[in-house]
């Protein structure tokens, strides 16, 4: 009988699993481009509903795509403990992006069923549809929650047809998300191993970070007015130059941010000229721009700073503006049990850690609306992420799976009782 405390990974098996996956969507970089409902990223799902199934656990999918393995608990009325995140990536990511979190949780899984433990909670480990918003970003774990909409699926503001037709490629019927809701009764908590996407673990040489709290982001796009002219003969005090105004935007909003919101961001992600020729002033600029913040209350502060900031630079400079605010997702808090967990189990295997912020998003935000959630953070080589350079050292990957597994066990001792954490007879 093997002691809950000795219990570990079994590093070779996912390093082998690792591997193997880094070669579907495989770039000439070595980086991975697997976008959500891709050809790359159904060969993905194949390829994980298999090592769920070779594993001899129980594989589900469901109206909204996200493919998952149980481990069934004996117990009678017992909730889900998930774990897990997306292999899904963005294009020309990395490797370890997602992926990480998600052979990890199988890993547990596997570990658990191997050593013949009864716990009081089914275990599942989950890959979530389009975490990284090829399409919408973090849908799987949206539909999953209930915060789906039909908007969501139609073309009132943008056209939805390839993604509808994505979706039904895929096998998955756009008229069906509603089923994919969970009853939060069921869930027990969720936990998310990932790689950092900073520098702040790799710097400071630290084992394990342990998120708190999961950045909240809007995205708005703005249009900047005004009216085309020739770009030599129009006198100065006559220009209503789109592009100026829009520019004038961009420089004070960076001030603005790092003055008023010293822990939020700001971003212009693009920007789209008309008429687009050297010799016209340009009539209109449209942009997109996004704002992050880990405080709700703030978040919408700095929102509500940036669209003033738009108006007011665009009556300076005799413009309209028009504004379309099309994402929101709110700030996160982790659950402060299962950080103290997360600590104490660092703390157990003698790894350093440390509280983190997340200022990247993450399913574990959505899914802690429903449920108790946490993530675990393992250093990434120079922080670079979302490329073909993204590079964790694998015992830094073996220790992120050996707390995410300690995690799971001491949920599950908290979820029953001691006596409901027990050995099957052989």
């Amino acid at each position: 009988m093997t002691s809950l405390d000795t219990l570990t990974i079994n590093s070779d098996r996912l390093r082998s699993d690792f591997d193997a996956l880094a070669e579907i969507g495989k770039t000439r970089g070595g980086g991975i481009s697997r976008l959500a409902l891709s050809t790359a990223d159904i060969e993905a799902r194949s390829w994980f509903a298999d090592r769920i199934e070779d594993a001899g656990l129980f594989l589900r999918d469901d109206d909204v795509g996200n493919v998952s393995g149980v481990l069934f608990s004996s117990q009678k009325n017992a909730r889900t403990l998930l774990v897990g995140s997306h292999l899904d990536s963005v294009p020309n990511g990395g490797r370890y992006d997602g992926a990480v979190g998600v052979l990890a949780g199988l890993e547990v899984l596997r570990i658990v069923k191997e050593a013949g433990l009864e716990l009081p909670v089914h275990l599942e480990v989950i890959d979530f549809t389009d975490e990284e918003g090829t399409w919408q970003s973090l849908f799987g774990s949206m539909g999953l929650v209930g915060h789906l909409s039909a908007a969501h699926f139609s073309d009132m503001i943008d056209d939805r047809g390839p993604f509808r037709a994505a979706l039904k490629r895929a096998g998955i019927h756009p008229n069906d998300y509603l089923k994919a809701r969970r009853d939060p009764a069921t869930i027990a908590a969720y936990l998310e191993l990932h790689i950092e996407q900073g520098r702040q673990l790799y710097d400071a040489a630290i084992d394990i970070g342990v998120v708190t709290r999961i950045i909240g982001r809007t995205t708005y796009q703005l249009t900047f007015l005004g009216e085309a002219g020739h770009s030599g003969t129009t006198r100065p005090e006559n220009r209503r130059d789109a592009l100026k105004g829009a520019s004038d935007f961009i420089l004070q909003a960076f001030d603005l941010v790092e003055a008023e919101f010293p822990l939020g961001t700001f971003n212009c992600g693009n920007i789209n000229v008309l008429p687009g020729a050297y010799n016209i002033i340009p009539r209109e600029a449209r942009l997109t721009v996004e704002c992050r913040h880990p405080d709700k209350a703030r978040l919408r502060d700095l929102e509500a700073a940036i669209v003033r900031l738009a108006q007011d630079c665009a009556s300076k400079h005799n413009l309209h503006l028009k504004t379309h605010h099309f994402v929101h997702m709110p700030a996160a808090e982790m659950d402060d049990s299962i950080i103290n967990t997360i600590q104490e189990v660092c703390d157990k295997l003698h790894y350093s850690h440390v509280p983190m912020i997340s200022y990247a998003g993450h399913d574990a935000q959505i899914m802690s609306t429903i449920t108790p959630s946490g993530m675990i953070f393992i250093p990434v080589v120079e922080g670079i992420s979302h490329n073909p350079k993204e590079y964790a050292e694998w015992d830094d990957v073996v220790k992120g799976a050996n707390v995410l597994l300690h995690t799971v066990l001491a949920i599950a001792l908290r979820e029953g009782t001691p006596e409901q954490i027990s050995y099957k007879r052989s």
